[in-house]
């Protein structure tokens, strides 16, 4: 197969002309493409009055490909393999199923290959079913019922279900296409598989998460949903299996692998796992706020004149400014067309998030404004101080904004003048459950809030009317990753022999990709230890 990198259409172009422009670099008549498949697609607006795509695709000939290649004289034109995902030979002589925690990314893509190998895996979910999820959170955003086990924190699908889907990462790892590859088959858009910026939305993802569990119960393996763990059984340093609770019921299962895919916010868990002598130690999180401006207004800073070409869609961003006060600030997870979601999982915390449709077609953009906390900014030294740190401001907030699961909010030109915010602009917050006006200096760490004012202004620089004035801010954003890390050895496991910490709330990934990529490598090193 080649690759033939670079390839550049208009916005009015169509991508038929993607065959001729593909003969053309191969110096080749068009007739001898026997196929041609876009490996990735990406808009260029480095320049205002040339925004346009770009493509890298894949084409097979009816010719000597190497040789096409060699006469093609071009580092834009390469030979490559076609990837294919094989599973590692099983060395395993357990008689046991293997335990999959959390049915989150990580533990879906760990349930999926354990599934595929024929180990027949059992997932424990500690919340409930997509479906009787979806109407939990959304009892919460609309009478402020938190429900502890179901919400959009906990549940089918886990904390990525509630967000825009956002498939982009900075890891590099030949698992991302297998990663994409279950997505897609499972109703994710085919777009995923070649955008630079794939996504799925939110009202996708329903339906992805779900014809997951089915593939994985097809192939012999159980979700055992409203099942949440309550203890892991140990006897010389080894684990012998699992206790969960179902309904009120303690439940015990043996097994000698149990892979932990617990996710960022089940804190219980972790305190769990700390009491039992797991080593566990701190990990630098992020502190911010979410930011909402029009989406127009986004729309015309990053495409100027073709603000409004159909083919474009919403526009995004990702910013970040370094060495302000010793500590950077950066956008993250940003959501076009979105709104700003109420994530909370404890009574009396007011945690905030960013989600979109499929279609991105919402009023406001909104993103993350987040602030690196390290660990000797954290209260105490203790491994879990991190995330009493993070319990506090959330706690914080939800007092500051009067109760209810209100969330504090700000206008952006008030918080750059340090004073309290009392009347609503032109950009009306999408916080479901509601906001109350107030000055966020009174929730947000004063570090967090000072950095967060100079990357404002920094970032307008590179955003025009990033600092509207009548943009809003609403907090605290305090999950965007896990304030711990479970140590692990190079086989993946913790000091309890047969414990795979994995994912996100062990503090080894940091989205939706990273976190399933992180199950799938678990998953092989259950597979590869001779039990």
């Amino acid at each position: 197969m080649i690759r033939i990198n670079e390839i550049k259409l208009s916005l009015d172009d169509s991508e038929e002309l993607l065959r001729t422009k593909a003969a053309k670099a191969l110096k080749i008549n068009e007739k001898y493409i026997k196929s041609l498949t876009i490996f990735k697609k990406s808009v260029d607006a480095r320049r205002k009055d040339n925004v346009h795509f770009t493509y890298s695709v894949d084409v097979e000939i009816a010719l000597d490909e190497s040789q096409i290649v060699s006469k093609a004289k071009s580092n834009k034109v390469q030979l490559v393999k076609p990837y294919r995902y094989e599973i590692p030979v099983n060395n395993r002589n357990s008689q046991f199923r293997p335990i999959v925690v959390g049915f989150g990314p990580a533990g879906m893509l760990a349930g999926i290959v354990l599934a595929e190998a024929g180990l027949r895996p059992i997932i424990l979910e500690r919340g409930k079913d997509i479906d009787a999820r979806q109407k939990d959170v959304s009892e919460f955003w609309t009478k402020a019922k938190l429900d502890e086990e179901s919400n959009v924190q906990f549940g089918e699908g886990g904390a990525g279900t509630f967000s825009d889907g956002k498939l982009t990462t900075g890891i590099k790892s030949p698992f991302i296409r297998k990663v994409l590859d279950e997505l897609y088959e499972a109703g994710a858009p085919e777009e995923i598989l070649y955008s630079s910026k794939p996504h799925i939305g939110t009202d996708r993802l329903a339906v992805v998460v779900k014809n997951i569990r089915k593939k994985i119960e097809r192939l012999g393996g159980e979700v055992r949903l409203e099942s949440k763990l309550e203890k892991l059984l140990v006897a010389n340093g080894f684990v012998h299996g699992v206790r969960y609770v179902h309904h009120g019921e303690s439940v015990d299962i043996e097994t000698d692998s149990v892979i932990m895919a617990i996710g960022h916010s089940a804190r219980d868990t972790v305190e769990m796992l700390y009491n039992m002598g797991v080593e566990i130690i701190q990990k630098p999180f992020s502190v911010g706020a979410r930011i909402e401006h029009p989406q127009s207004l986004i729309n015309k800073a990053q495409y100027g004149k073709f603000a409004d070409h159909p083919k474009l869609g919403a526009a995004d961003y990702k910013l970040s400014c370094h060495g302000l006060h010793e500590r950077g600030a950066y956008t993250f997870c940003m959501c076009p067309g979105g709104t700003v979601v109420a994530a909370a999982s404890e009574k009396e915390g007011v945690i905030v998030n960013g989600m979109s449709s499929l279609a991105r077609d919402g009023e406001n953009a909104n993103s993350a404004l987040l602030v690196g906390i390290e660990p000797k900014d954290f209260p105490s030294e203790h491994p879990l101080a991190g995330i009493y740190y993070q319990r506090e401001i959330e706690h914080r907030a939800y007092e500051l904004a009067g109760g209810g699961y209100k969330a504090p909010a700000q206008l952006v030109g008030d918080f750059l003048q340090n004073k309290k915010s009392t009347a609503l602009g032109d950009v009306e917050p999408t916080y479901p459950v509601g906001v109350t006006l107030t000055n966020l200096d009174e929730c947000l760490p004063e570090k967090v809030s000072h950095t967060m004012k100079s990357a404002i202004v920094e970032m307008d620089k590179k955003l025009n009317g990033f600092n509207l004035y009548d943009a809003v801010l609403t907090a605290p954003e305090t999950r965007s990753s896990s304030s711990v890390r479970i140590v692990r050895d190079e086989f993946l496991q913790c000091n309890i022999s047969g414990v795979y910490p994995c994912g996100e709330g062990a503090g080894y990934a940091g989205g939706i990709v990273s976190a399933a990529v992180d199950g799938i490598k678990c998953a092989h090193a259950v597979l590869t230890d001779e039990h």
